[in-house]
């Protein structure tokens, strides 16, 4: 008898330790990612990130929906990531959020890093001081009323840079586009202000024209502002 009561006390105990442990994994796994069901700031954050890039329509209320879920997809699939509708370290990445884990200099060094990545699909193959140039443009892009506020933000608007629509923007970053990017971010612009840039050679757009160039380097052209 009493070897029956021990066994059934060891197997209780082996049960709740499981449960003990499935429930703290799984509260973390809460506190870091925001999926179907979850509510707050941060979930509002993420909509409307989501609403001013053009993938989400539904209401800015800070609720997990089938909406929210088939938006985060869809900007997922675009960017190359896990289309698993979970907001995760990655795609907070990706949509210029920090991670509550991470202090101000893994932030800067994300930036760094995503920057770097533009620089390299959109100008890998331009002199230094015109992938400096690029990067200077989208650094001015955040701080002009026209445009979002984050160098992800900028980055990720849709349309706004073929190596985003190409997928260009996953490939790893040249070293020289790595400290291209350090440079702008420290303050150097070769363009003196420029919000825009673009190739004479391969523009599609029409209203590329409408812009008054200020300055060229390499095959691209930089402009503030139109005619």
């Amino acid at each position: 008898m009493k070897k029956i009561l021990l066994s059934i006390s060891v197997f209780s105990i082996l049960i709740l330790s499981c449960v003990a442990f499935y429930v703290d994994d799984y509260i973390v796994y809460g506190q870091s990612n925001i999926f179907w069901g979850s509510k707050g700031d941060e979930v509002k954050t993420v909509q409307t990130k989501l609403k001013d890039w053009g993938y989400y329509n539904g209401s800015i209320d800070g609720v997990y929906g089938y909406k929210m879920y088939e938006s985060v997809k869809k900007f997922q699939k675009k960017n190359g990531l896990k289309q698993d509708g979970v907001v995760g370290n990655e795609t907070k990445k990706a949509l210029g959020i920090q991670t509550k884990t991470k202090k101000v200099a893994s932030s800067r060094n994300d930036e760094i890093y995503l920057l770097s990545q533009a620089i390299t699909g959109e100008a890998r193959g331009e002199p230094y001081t015109g992938q400096v140039s690029v990067g200077a443009v989208i650094l001015n892009r955040t701080k002009d009323s026209r445009f979002p506020h984050s160098i992800a933000g900028v980055i990720y608007q849709p349309g706004a840079f073929t190596a985003v629509d190409d997928g260009q923007i996953n490939m790893k970053p040249t070293q020289s586009c790595i400290q291209a990017a350090n440079d702008a971010i420290n303050g150097w612009d070769p363009t003196g202000g420029a919000v825009y840039y673009w190739n004479p050679a391969t523009a599609t757009s029409k209203w590329i024209w409408k812009l008054k160039p200020i300055y060229k380097i390499g095959k691209h052209w930089f402009a503030k502002e139109t005619y």
